[in-house]
């Protein structure tokens, strides 16, 4: 079983990367956006052809949420374009696209956890370009999943978690956002999920919501990554009002998982218990 994943130098990439040698039916080629260019369909075709994959993971994103205000032309160039590409190769081979959107598709205004038939309203660039990736796909290929993940993070690449631990040894104090709810996702479990999916080998298409369980602020994300670490530092909580950003956030973006976890069986961890276990 062949499966080909793109983006290999990002953080769920890289986790993919981690957990691969506990899979060694699977057959894992890994590309980074050098080696794969879904912007580019020749690029794609002509890897698609090389490798045969029965499966290809999409874990190629524009991720930089603020900077897609000022940059739509290239979040839409790789999002969306790039999403297409890589539908039109997966037809052409039939192969089965396991494709990585997220909670930003929503606007956040629900006050319950989202479920995949809620209508995407996105308040920016990103969670736009996101949504039209899905739209895409969904006209172009009909073996597809689409998993909408949150608040991803790992012991790779750039994230919240990551960026707390830096800024703890540059200053004594903190301010984190309090007021915008969600639940973080460690990379190694949505690599696991993606997983658990190719292995169950059904043809259960569609759109599926994974992050962990449980949820919180970014505050009590941050309270909780200095309290594993055991870092004495000084956090402050804010509203959202008092750290204006170019791109609005969702205040909401709790994603219900019962589809997932009843479709394919899978037993997701709670967050903090999650977190607590990147550190040991």
């Amino acid at each position: 079983m062949v499966v080909l994943v793109t983006g290999s130098k990002g953080q769920l990439g890289q986790s993919l990367q981690f957990i691969a040698p506990n899979y060694p039916e699977l057959d894992f080629i890994f590309c980074s956006s050098q080696e794969l260019d879904i912007t580019d369909l020749d690029n794609c075709l002509a890897t698609f052809s090389k490798y045969k994959p029965d499966y290809c993971i999409n874990a190629a994103a524009y991720t930089a949420v603020d900077k897609a205000e000022s940059e739509p032309e290239k979040a839409h160039l790789i999002n969306v374009v790039g999403a297409q590409n890589l539908a039109k190769s997966c037809k052409e081979h039939h192969t089965i696209l396991l494709h990585i959107s997220t909670d930003f598709v929503f606007d956040g205004t629900k006050t319950t956890p989202y479920l995949e038939t809620d209508i995407p309203n996105p308040t920016g660039i990103y969670g736009q370009t996101k949504w039209d990736g899905e739209k895409a796909i969904q006209q172009i290929l009909e073996k597809h999943f689409i998993i909408r993940t949150s608040w991803v993070y790992s012991q790779f690449g750039n994230n919240f978690m990551k960026t707390m631990l830096r800024l703890a040894t540059e200053r004594d104090t903190l301010s984190v956002v309090n007021d915008q709810i969600g639940t973080p996702t460690n990379a190694v479990d949505l690599a696991e999920a993606l997983v658990a999916i190719i292995k169950s080998n059904q043809n259960t298409f569609g759109i599926y919501n994974f992050s962990n369980e449980g949820q919180c602020s970014w505050y009590d994300f941050a309270k909780k990554i200095f309290e594993f670490n055991n870092i004495s530092i000084n956090l402050q909580l804010i509203p959202t009002s008092s750290y204006p950003t170019p791109a609005k956030r969702p205040a909401y973006s709790v994603l219900d998982k019962s589809k997932i976890k009843y479709q394919f069986g899978i037993v997701i961890a709670n967050w903090e218990e999650s977190l607590l276990r990147s550190f040991t």
